[in-house]
This record gives C-alpha cells, structure tokens and sequence, in this order.
C-alpha cells in the first residue's frame, strides 16, 4: 500500500491555473467516486481552498494510481498530462505524507501559522469519509498530521499571533488606506474568511455590512460579528457606495463584472478572496483589486519574522512522520505474532492428540499436558516476538516481517492480505 499525493498551490501555480481545478460538493463527490473506481486506488480525498488543491490517496501501485489521476485532470483542468506533471507538486509515501503533515502544521502555507488550514482539511476528510470515499488507511494519517499539527502549535511560537489570508488582506487595504474609521466596508459571503474579515474591520472601527444570497445565513454571521445586513439583490449599487469590499463566495463565476461599475468621486478598494474569481472588471483608476496573490509581499515578510518556528515545525513534522511509519509497522508486526502463537498453538493440539492416541498420557492428563507445552512455548517465543517488536522501529523492520512472513507461508499462501503490505504486487 502507498500514499500518493497530487498538489497545485500557490507554490507552483498561478491564480488562472489554481481557478481550472474550483470544485462544487457535487463535483467533489464526482471527482473521488470516480478516483476510487480506478483498480489500484482504494481511498481519495480532496482538498480545495484559495491557495491549494490536492487529491491524496492510498493505492497499490502508484504508478497506475497516477496514470488514472492525470486523467481525471486533464478533462478538468483542460490542460495535458505533461503540463500537470511539470507544474504540480507530486509524491508519494513519505514524501506524501511529510507533505499532508506539513499542510496540517500550516508551513505549507502561504500565510505560515495561518490557522484555517486545519479546519478545512478536517472538513475535506470528513466530507470524503462521510461519503465512504476513504477508510482506515488515511483515517490514520489523517489522525497523525493533526497530532503532529497540535505539536507544532504546542512547542513552537508559530502560531503566537495568530493570522490568515483575511486578516492578511486587511492588513494590505490598512496599507493602502490609512485610516479606515471613516470608510464603509461590504463583506460578501458568510465562510470563515468573511468571519474573520468582518471582525477585523469591526474592530478597526469601520462600518460593515454582511451580503449573502441567503438572508438567514447573513442575518447569523451579522449578529455573531456585530455588523448590519445588506440586501444581496442590491449588490449592483453597494459597488458603487462602498469604500472597501470585500468578497469569498463559492459562486462558479464572477459575480462582479464591468457593466456593473459606475464612476464615483471616492477610490475603492476591493478584495477578492475567492477562487473561481468573484470580480471580473476592466482596469478602473479609482478602483484598487487585490486577489489572493497579491498578498505576496506581506507574507514574505511574515515568513521572516517566522523563520526560526518554522525551521523548528520542520523537525517536528520530520520526527512525526518516522514516527507514523513506525507507527505502521508495528502495527504490521502484531498480526503476525498472533499467527505464530496460533500455529504454536494448532502444534500443541495435534501432538497433544497424538500423544493420547499413542497411549505416551493417560486421557485424565490431557489438559495438565496440553497446559504445560503451551507454557513452554509462550517462554520460547517470548523473546523471540519482543524482538520482533523492536525491530519494527528499526529501519529493518521490512527485512523481518518479510522473514517472518516467508517463514509463515505454506504452499497454498494462505497468509491474510493485511499481514502483506510490504510484499509489492
């Protein structure tokens, strides 16, 4: 079994090729039943945000497995196989999982110590386990990169203050502006970025104003953030009153366009935090657009002033994968020393049988003897299988299992599939 991962980021990729891979849950949900209906891919999940998208999943053959995968991106992506290889991030086993953990601990991000990126993959494996897409085997990485995510939190300063793309693009419109007390912001969308967005201007003393198609929805986000509501039906005239807009909606298009634009005597600043793009306008003198990658400059400078928590979150999430890999292996270890205390047992049985037959122990003796070869072998095997156990957190570990599985086997391989996931197809 193999862990392969499939990464576009703002690390490789442009904003116009990271758009060609937006999905809708119905999408999703398409993209992963058809991942999993390739032969040598067993579990899926994708993840979609601003800044990344990427498919993880655990195959038998990785090659095979990244065949099907380039597949299903090229139709999605209009873009050839080659392109795809070229530009996005592609690994597998410990690089994969080195790379999962890493996105979890958020020094992946673009924002580093960012804290959004573990609730959505959380949401990304939840989605795709609540639809039976994935099971056991990323269940346990999964569970391991939040581990590791929380150690990072726990033993390095990363995190000291906390930040996000939002808070981020506040801080380049506070750049641009100056004082925003006297300016008048609309936030469209209700996600954990217009959250976060909202209560950033609120707190800078702007007035702010929630839209949403849904009503409800913006009525809850308004009265947890301490902001009015605003008619999403006039979002045509809100463009041309509103100091600062700020957008981060999952619409499939652009819900801003240039026949909407009037000219005003005041300067906009619009921000727009969605991927697919929420605004699509001709260049405006008056009107200042800032998408997710133009944040660029301010998260370098983040990235400096975090440079010594991130060299320490590298060697946390390197420590955390050996473990999980260690992890694993003994885990592959135990069934098989349940097999060898079971055929020890079948032994014990059948001499016992024997023994009886042959007339070497009377009937009444039958379990004091049975009892006594059954200790005798737990007492030669105890040291046998602690060893076993210490090797599988050695890099040998492979050597041994294979040792002991090769041992166990019998003519008709008769040995369990889930003892065999070091044995390559």
């Amino acid at each position: 079994m193999h862990y392969l991962t499939v990464s576009f980021s703002h690390k490789n990729s442009d904003i116009e090729l990271r758009e060609k891979f937006t999905y809708t849950d119905e999408e999703k949900e398409g993209c992963l039943k058809r991942l999993i209906q390739a032969p040598s891919i067993s579990e899926a999940i994708l993840l979609a945000t601003c800044n990344r998208m990427e498919i993880y999943v655990c195959c038998s053959n990785v090659d095979d497995a990244l065949q099907h995968m380039m597949t299903l991106l090229t139709y999605k992506g209009g873009i050839s196989p080659e392109y795809i290889k070229k530009t996005a991030e592609i690994v597998d086993d410990s690089s994969a999982i080195h790379h999962l953990f890493a996105v979890a601990s958020s020094i992946d991000s673009m924002v580093v110590g960012e804290t959004q990126i573990a609730g959505q993959l959380k949401d990304a494996y939840k989605f795709a386990h609540d639809r039976k897409y994935c099971g056991k085997k990323m269940s346990r990485a999964l569970s391991h990169a939040f581990k590791c995510a929380a150690k990072v939190r726990n033993h390095t300063d990363i995190s000291s203050k906390p930040v996000s793309v939002a808070s981020v693009a506040i801080s380049q419109i506070k750049e641009k502006v100056g004082d925003l007390k006297n300016k008048k912001a609309l936030v469209i969308g209700v996600g954990e970025m217009s959250e976060i967005c909202a209560k950033h201007l609120v707190s800078d003393g702007v007035e702010t104003y929630i839209t949403n198609r849904t009503r409800k929805k913006a009525e809850t986000l308004a009265n947890e953030c301490q902001t009015k509501v605003y008619e999403f039906g006039s979002l045509d005239k809100a463009i041309n009153e509103f100091d600062i807009i700020f957008t981060a909606t999952s619409a499939p298009y652009p819900i801003i366009t240039s026949d909407l634009v009037e000219e005003t005597a005041f300067k906009r600043f619009w921000f727009d935090m969605a991927i697919p793009r929420d605004i699509d306008i001709k260049k405006q003198d008056n009107i200042e657009l800032f998408v997710v990658d133009d944040i660029k400059n301010i998260v370098d400078a983040n990235r400096a002033d975090r440079e010594q928590y991130v060299r320490q979150a590298h060697g946390i999430v390197g420590r955390g994968v050996v473990e999980f890999f260690e992890w694993l292996d003994a885990l592959n270890v135990e069934p098989l020393i349940k097999e060898i205390y079971q055929k020890a047992d079948d032994a014990v049985e059948v001499e016992t049988q024997r023994a009886l037959k042959k007339g070497f122990i009377p009937k009444d003796c039958e379990y004091e003897a049975k009892k006594m070869a059954q200790q005798a072998i737990k007492r030669f095997l105890h040291d046998m299988t602690k060893k076993m156990r210490e090797a599988s957190h050695e890099a040998k570990s492979d050597t041994v299992t294979g040792a002991m599985q090769y041992m166990l086997n019998d003519a008709h391989d008769n040995i369990p599939d889930q003892y065999k996931h070091h044995i390559k197809d």
